[in-house]
């Protein structure tokens, strides 16, 4: 490699990222902090509900009252 040419590729300046790969970058920053942990609670729910309704074989009008999963978690998290 000439001494030039070692020159040209050291001046060239370096190319900003162009405004549509900003936009991909900042909606997938959007997805990866609030579709992802939303998908995550989600599942869980769907899971304690499956778990309860299929494997505990309980109604699923049960799974929407607030004392059944305090019931639950006092069970868990009992002293």
């Amino acid at each position: 490699m000439s001494p030039q040419n070692s020159q040209r590729q050291e001046q060239e300046p370096t190319e900003a990222p162009k405004p549509e790969v900003r936009k991909r970058r900042s909606a997938w920053r959007i997805i990866q902090w609030f579709l992802i942990p939303l998908l995550l609670i989600a599942a869980l729910g769907c899971g304690l509900t499956a778990g309860y309704v299929l494997l505990g074989k309980r109604e699923f009008a049960e799974v929407l009252q607030w004392s059944t999963w305090k019931h639950v978690y006092d069970l868990v998290f009992a002293p």
